[in-house]
């Protein structure tokens, strides 16, 4: 089966067709880093208006690259949720829009479940259970995965997500947008002069909050005005060092408490290197596995929603497709889905 994925949830529109025997066979995607950096953040009317002029595009580049036509579609896959209303709205009607003239089935996908099997698309892939990192700007969950449909909550941010926390951080440093990217190239310059907190570390769950790390970060940043690069660079360095280890021993913890030995991460942050640098050797000195999707992969794509719309394709029945009449859920808990 040939399934094409449609990814409008926030910034990025991505297009992607998935065969269910043959893996992935193309997919583009289009940033709109550059138009809202202007703004120093994503304006949900602008992310609409562009998503609007890249999809019909994308979607042509996407099926010439694979030498497929619209006929040879079986089923497409969409975002529905979570993520900004206008931005949802776009994706979901041009899917069902275009599977309605083509009398083919949706499939409707949760962004996170998008997130969470994107190693799956890789050559070695997990095996299920394992847990998983869901770690971006908005969120910052550990879950346990038994399955397609199959999620439970193991631990969730209080307050900031880490992404977020990143992004916060690095406009206190007069880093540009988006600010995650930045704080990890201006990091590689410093070194361990500041001492931060972690918060929670031994709060005895599996939880996270940044909120108290940024407003360190701030109380460190009025100490030093007016800042030189090197103290930018020295903060950044300790910022990013709390946060990986903050993560890191959670997923340790969180492997313990599950009995499982396998580990995987997704999520923008999960492109971050010295958090993989951390993961890497600590699952290594516990006998463990740890997977990621390629980076390209780590943020927004079609590829992971063409992916998890194959999964589910394969396992529902043909009377639990999507009947051409849709909604967007712009707060969608991942914990409300359930297996095909």
């Amino acid at each position: 089966m040939l399934v094409l994925g449609v990814e409008s949830s926030c910034d990025e529109t991505g297009i992607a067709l998935y065969d269910t025997e043959r893996g992935l066979l193309s997919h583009a995607l289009h940033s709109q880093v550059d138009m809202h950096a202007e703004y120093g953040g994503v304006v949900p009317e602008l992310a609409s208006r562009d998503h609007i002029r890249r999809v019909l595009p994308l979607t042509e580049r996407t099926l010439k690259e694979a030498n497929k036509t619209l006929q040879d579609i079986d089923a497409i896959a969409y975002t529905q949720g979570p993520g900004l209303s206008g931005a949802l709205l776009v994706g979901t009607s041009f899917a069902e829009s275009l599977a309605f003239s083509l009398q083919i089935p949706t499939i409707s996908v949760h962004h996170l479940e998008g997130h969470l099997l994107a190693p799956l698309l890789e050559d070695n892939p997990p095996a299920f259970p394992f847990v998983a990192l869901l770690v971006s700007g908005g969120h910052s969950q550990l879950m346990r995965v038994d399955g397609i449909g199959e999620y439970q909550l193991l631990g969730d941010t209080l307050d900031d997500a880490a992404g977020e926390a990143f992004d916060k951080t690095a406009k206190l440093l007069g880093l540009g947008y988006p600010g995650g990217p930045a704080l990890a190239r201006l990091a590689e310059n410093g070194h361990p002069r500041f001492k931060l907190p972690r918060p929670l570390l031994n709060s005895g769950d599996l939880n996270f909050s940044f909120s108290g790390l940024k407003t360190a970060v701030l109380t460190l940043t009025n100490k030093h005005q007016p800042l030189d690069e090197a103290t930018k660079a020295d903060i950044a360095w300790e910022f990013q060092e709390a946060v990986t280890e903050l993560l890191t021993i959670k997923c340790m913890s969180a492997l313990r408490e599950t009995g499982l030995d396998r580990l995987v991460v997704s999520g923008g942050v999960g492109a971050n290197s010295k958090l993989r640098e951390k993961l890497n050797a600590a699952t290594s000195r516990k006998l463990c596995q740890v997977s990621y999707p390629r980076l390209e992969f780590c943020t927004d794509n079609g590829a992971m929603i063409a992916f998890a719309g194959a999964m589910r394709l394969k396992a529902m029945q043909t009377n639990d497709l999507q009947n051409h009449h849709f909604s967007v859920k712009p707060r969608w808990n991942l914990a409300e889905l359930q297996k095909p």
